[in-house]
């Protein structure tokens, strides 16, 4: 069979890898794919910067659009990032015929219905699989090995710059902001780290991930945001000392006729798995009704790891090439016409544990205060400690656990103990989660 030729928009570190291992491990990505896949063309943003991959033999241009229309060219490779630039090139490959790889997680998680729509129209394939999690095939996972699941749960690490930061707090009893700037220092996190850590992009990958689980159609705006900017030092160690670790994680759970889409960071049990991952390593467990619970691990980012995500889409598509499109695996596992939206859980009505730190002031009847208002609006102590002693005002840091109770019940609680004269600034809230089977 005549070569298939790629064209790539976006020679930087996953481009440049992406071209790296098409070129290194040809051979044997021929032999799977059943023809030879070479890159024919590129788009950069500056011709004569030096790359990172040999670009002998590709044909180099500054325009994205050039690739899209190109002719000889099959399959469009988008590499470059963001929402809007990415979506005219996507969309124009789409009209000339062409199917596209993609790692654009903002870009399927915001604009993905309209993509696989036209897509789907067109008998074209778009494969995202590098778009979450960079090495870790969970999309694959999810759409063909669990296809047999009805998918109970599925909680993830799935942002390697918080996770690295809040690892960094617990090894190194260090702070939010020194963390920062360690991981801006070492390129974990970028100069404006705004989607790392306020949960942007690992909400981005919780709505690809849901769609894909429960046959959903793509809503970013339904994912309740957390970042991990509130989060000091203290409560990793005090988490820690009750046998727990802070994670950020990204949680999709089916309710009877709902679904839960929240990302925000959670105490989680310090033997457990996912307690286990550290630094910017992902992690994601998914749980079904048949197979229990499953956890995928694997870096999830970097040059290497997200191409070999690229470069198996690249194979996967070519594979499909001469396949009737009605043949196959649809884009978000369920067919376009069976996707049916579901209610999302509003934050107030979900239930789990919580880790409360107060401060407050070191006199009699006021822990007592504290309980009754718990105790009034149903939520349970598991355990109370005061940590340290008391500061040159009096007060004292006071860390509550608490059973599973719903969230407006215990945003009425924290309300009314924040209005007690007793204590001294508002009241730090993490959610507990047990991850039980």
């Amino acid at each position: 069979m005549e070569p298939v030729n790629i064209g790539v928009v976006g020679l930087g570190t996953v481009g440049g890898g992406t071209v790296d291992v098409l070129h290194r491990n040809s051979a044997e990505i021929s032999r799977r794919a059943g023809r030879e896949i070479r890159v024919s063309r590129a788009a950069v943003r500056d011709l004569d910067r030096s790359r990172i991959c040999d670009t002998s033999g590709i044909t180099l241009t500054n325009d994205p659009f050039e690739v899209a229309n190109d002719p000889d060219v099959r399959v469009v490779v988008e590499l470059i990032g963001g929402e809007t630039t990415a979506f005219e090139i996507v969309m124009e490959a789409l009209e000339q015929g062409k199917h596209v790889v993609t790692a654009n997680k903002a870009l399927i998680a915001t604009r993905g219905n309209e993509i696989f729509r036209a897509a789907h129209e067109r008998g074209l394939v778009v494969a995202f699989e590098a778009a979450v999690a960079g090495g870790i095939s969970i999309i694959k996972i999810l759409r063909e090995g669990l296809a047999g699941n009805r998918v109970k749960q599925l909680i993830g690490i799935v942002n390697g710059t918080s996770n690295y930061i809040l690892t960094g707090m617990r090894e190194q009893g260090s702070d939010f902001e020194p963390m920062l700037r360690e991981a801006q220092a070492l390129g974990y996190a970028e100069s404006d780290p705004t989607f790392d850590i306020d949960g942007i992009d690992a909400a981005h990958k919780l709505t690809i991930l849901a769609s894909i689980a429960y046959g959903i159609p793509l809503d970013f705006s339904a994912v309740y945001t957390e970042g991990i900017g509130t989060i000091q030092g203290k409560d990793v160690s005090y988490a820690e000392d009750l046998g727990y670790r802070i994670k950020h994680l990204g949680i999709a759970r089916r309710r009877e006729n709902r679904v839960d889409l929240r990302v925000h960071p959670c105490l989680i049990p310090e033997s457990h798995l996912l307690a286990s991952v550290d630094g910017v390593m992902n992690a994601i467990l998914v749980e079904g009704d048949a197979v229990g619970q499953t956890i995928h691990y694997g870096a999830g980012a970097g040059a290497n790891p997200t191409a070999s995500s690229v470069v198996a889409d690249i194979v996967d598509v070519v594979r499909t090439l001469t396949a009737d499109p009605g043949n196959r695996v649809p884009h978000l596992a369920f067919q376009p016409t069976a996707l049916t939206s579901k209610d999302v859980t509003p934050l107030g009505d979900i239930e789990c544990a919580y880790y409360l730190r107060l401060l407050a002031l070191d006199r009699p009847g006021v822990l007592a205060e504290i309980a009754r208002i718990l105790g009034e609006n149903n939520v349970s102590i598991e355990a109370i400690r005061q940590q340290g002693t008391k500061n040159h005002d009096g007060n004292v840091s006071v860390v509550i656990v608490t059973h599973k109770t719903r969230e407006m019940s215990m945003t009425r609680a924290i309300g009314a103990i924040e209005a007690l004269p007793a204590i001294a600034e508002p009241i730090v809230r993490i959610r507990l989660e047990t991850l039980e089977a």
